[in-house]
């Protein structure tokens, strides 16, 4: 029992957040193609997010390993988030450092997302039992390459009105109004 619910339960509860995570996450991503802060979403997306990987720690376990190195990491990176999007309010490098880390940390859930695929459905587990095998490995390559053409799109494209135009730099700096 896990707050009250059965493994099963908890585990349907945590993958149903993940989900709505990952969803809420690359909606607010291409928000951010369009300078679009959308609040209500970035607030779904981080408080789904965090919950993933609290929810994570929650799972019975005799040995820290990978999942809890993901859910650490998550946890840290979204802490940065956090402050760049709530308290620094995405001025100068906290745009940056908002949108670096909020694409990070969707990108971690997704990753832990393809490998659960393949680990849960027949069909796909057929090609990758193991995890490492090239097609496991050709999909996480792809799902990198993806993000990481998502990161630089949204640093290029996301300048939300409301924090003064500012990049990267001093608010009032040559380098930090760039568009």
């Amino acid at each position: 029992m896990l707050l009250g619910m059965s493994l099963a339960t908890f585990t349907l509860v945590h993958v149903i957040i993940s989900l709505i995570g990952i969803a809420t996450g690359i909606i607010v991503v291409f928000g951010m193609f369009a300078s679009n802060r959308m609040p209500a979403m970035t607030a779904v997306f981080l408080i789904t997010t965090i919950l993933t990987s609290v929810t994570g720690f929650m799972f019975p376990f005799k040995a820290f390993g990978p999942p809890h190195a993901f859910g650490v990491l998550s946890l840290i990176l979204l802490t940065f988030t956090l402050l760049g999007y709530y308290k620094y309010h995405l001025v100068g490098r906290w745009r940056a450092i908002y949108v670096l880390t909020a694409i990070i940390s969707l990108y971690l859930n997704v990753f832990v997302l393809v490998v659960q695929v393949f680990q849960k459905i027949p069909s796909l587990n057929q090609f990758a039992p193991k995890g490492n095998e090239p097609p496991f490995a050709a999909t996480q390559g792809i799902v990198l390459v993806l993000f990481v053409l998502a990161g630089w799109r949204a640093m290029k494209k996301f300048h939300p009105p409301g924090n003064g135009g500012v990049v990267f730099g001093r608010p009032g700096s040559p380098a930090a109004k760039l568009g």
